[in-house]
Formats: C-alpha cells, structure tokens, sequence
C-alpha cells in the first residue's frame, strides 16, 4: 500500500520530462552531431513548457553517445525562452563535482529562471565522470556522503563552516549568490539504496525513485521507509516523485516499434559495464505491460500506467524519461507534445 490520500494530497501533482541527451539521429540513420543533439535537447525544453509540462530535467553524462556534461549550461537557455516550467538535473553527479560550485551553478540558474530551479543529486549510476576527475570509485560512498552534507549546509544560506576530508574545509565563508527567496528544492536520486532513502530523510531533501526495471510497485516500501525516517529526524514532510524511461506516440504499436530496437542497443552496449541482462521482446513485453518499469504507447496506456504507479508508491510526482540513442528529433518532439497535451491532463482525470 502506498501512503493514504491524506498524506499524498499535501503535495501538487508534478508531471515533468528528463532527458539525458542522448545522441539524436537523422531521419537516415547517421548520428548528429554534439553541438546538435545539444541544440535539440534546447528546443525541447522550449516545447515543455507550451505543451504544458510542469518539469524539465536533464541528467549529466559524460559520454560520445550521451554528450551533456554541463546540463546547467543547457537549462539556463531554456530559461531564457521560458517563463513558468520548472528546470533542474536529473541527475547532478554530487560525488565527483565540487558541492560548491553545483550550488553556485544552480543559485545562478534560480536567479536566471526567477526562482524555477531545482536540483536532483546522484551517487551516479553512470561512473564516467569519476576516471575523468580524479576519483576513486573504492571512495563511492565516502564521496556522497560527505558531499551530501556539505551540500545541505550551503542550502541554508548564510556564511557556511564545514569541515570533511574529500575538500578543503570552510570557516564562515560567504558563497554567492545568495537565492532571493530561500533555497531552491533538493531531490535524492534513489535506485534500490535503503540507506539513500534515509540520507535524504536525514538532510531534509525530497525522495526522486528512479525506477528503470522490474515492478515499479517494490519500490513502495521506500516511500514509507522515507516517511518515518522524515519524522524521526524532525523532518517536515516532503515529497515523493518517480523518474522512469519511456516512449509516448500515436498507438502502443508504433511506440514500442520505434522504441525496441534503441532500447534493446543501448541496455547491450551499456550491459557490460553495469551488469544489466540484455532484454529480449519477452522481456520488453513485461517491461511495456502493466507491472513493468517502462511507460512505453499510447498517452491513454502511459497515463493509466503512471496513475497506477504514483497510487501505489504514495508519490506526487512522475518525470518520464523520454528519448533513446537512435530516435530521431522529429520522435521525441512528437513524444513531449503527446505528453504534454494528452498524458498530463489524463493523468490529472484519473487521479482526482
């Protein structure tokens, strides 16, 4: 069971869209361009927002297929062409960055935007970034950890001291800029931790559940672990959200066709390095159908689904993952708009 009406309603419904930026493809087959794919995923933040989306996120990746190492840099110019969707990360890899300059870098995005920056942070499920700046992966957790608090001190505002052993300390330093109106909304990036449930409990920040396999309903028991921990550390409540991949067109037929064949190229090439099982259609099958992770169809089949999901896990928020390496421009725009014009709204129906 998921947690009751009463405790759900004291949140707003948020339905927003992460990206990763992976490479987008020509109607041909040949891969863009960095600088293009970079330019594309501008313009779909741009349509978010007129289609009606609440969120747009953008995750930090540091690879030839996935070239967004600088996901602020991006959300900033979709800001300049925006004026009410909320931006952030989706996520930001706090333990091989400097909790100092994500804070610096976010700040400034929330000056840009007029206060609609938002930051999720990540151990990094994705380790490239670690061999690129000098870390050691025996140090994963030492990193986070420490980072974590120091990240928490710098959302209070005013002059910070800190003391750890993966930076140098801080003795009442002022870091700027200084938000104008509090600090801007913190998420924790959870893949199956117990223990990144009750950090985030710990430092007060919001639970983001990225679920990307297997019965999104297992997950349930970490919004619950989430709660009770918020009011064993004197916590204020605090929201629950969900980050899963998916594909939105016309039809279920056309969404899992253009989806399946990137779906199963990416989970392989990436299969090595993370252990995951290549999928097979059977899979797939399970995983596009009603108990698995991937919201992959029609907006009617997506939306029932992602009500589904925020009903059982006691959450308030879903971010679809949209986009795969090899889908074209042209699909993942037609996604944002199907979802934006016909999930939101659906979702909206079902769940009041």
């Amino acid at each position: 069971m998921g947690a009751s009406a009463g405790e759900t309603a004291r949140f707003p419904l948020v339905l927003g869209l992460d990206t990763f930026g992976d490479v987008t493809y020509a109607d041909d087959g040949r891969p863009l361009s960095h600088a293009q794919t970079i330019r594309n995923v501008v313009e779909e933040g741009v349509l978010a927002e007129q289609v009606g989306v609440d969120f747009f996120g953008i995750g930090e990746h540091h690879t030839d297929d996935i070239p967004m190492p600088a996901a602020d840099v991006v959300l900033a110019a979709i800001a300049a062409r925006t004026t009410r969707i909320r931006l952030g990360s989706a996520v930001t890899v706090l333990s091989s960055d400097d909790p100092v300059r994500v804070f610096q870098r976010y700040a400034t995005l929330n000056a840009i935007s007029g206060g609609r920056a938002e930051v999720i942070l990540g151990r990094g499920s994705s380790i490239d970034s670690f061999p690129l700046f000098g870390y050691d992966l025996a140090d994963y957790e030492d990193l986070f950890e420490e980072k974590t608090n120091l990240f928490a001190e710098l959302l209070k505002g005013g002059p910070v001291t800190w003391q750890g052993k993966t930076r140098a300390s801080l003795s009442d330093q002022d870091v700027v800029p200084h938000t104008e109106s509090g600090p801007f909304p913190a998420w924790i990036g959870v893949g199956g931790s117990p223990q990144s449930v009750v950090r985030a409990a710990r430092y007060g920040f919001s639970l983001m559940l990225a679920i990307i396999g297997g019965n999104p309903a297992r997950f349930a028991p970490f919004s619950q672990l989430f709660q009770q921990a918020l009011e064993q550390f004197g916590q204020a409540p605090l929201p629950v959200g969900v980050h899963s991949p998916g594909h939105v067109a016309e039809t279920d037929e056309q969404a899992r066709e253009e989806f399946w064949p990137h779906y199963l190229e990416v989970i392989r090439r990436v299969s090595k390095t993370r252990g995951f099982a290549v999928p097979t259609k059977e899979s797939f099958t399970y995983e596009t159908g009603p108990e698995g992770a991937l919201h992959v169809g029609s907006p009617e089949t997506v939306a029932t689904k992602i009500a589904a999901n925020l009903t059982a896990l006691g959450a308030t928020r879903f971010d679809l993952k949209y986009g795969m390496g090899g889908l074209t421009h042209e699909a993942l725009m037609t996604n944002i708009e199907l979802y934006g014009t016909y999930v939101i709204p659906r979702v909206r129906e079902l769940l009041a």
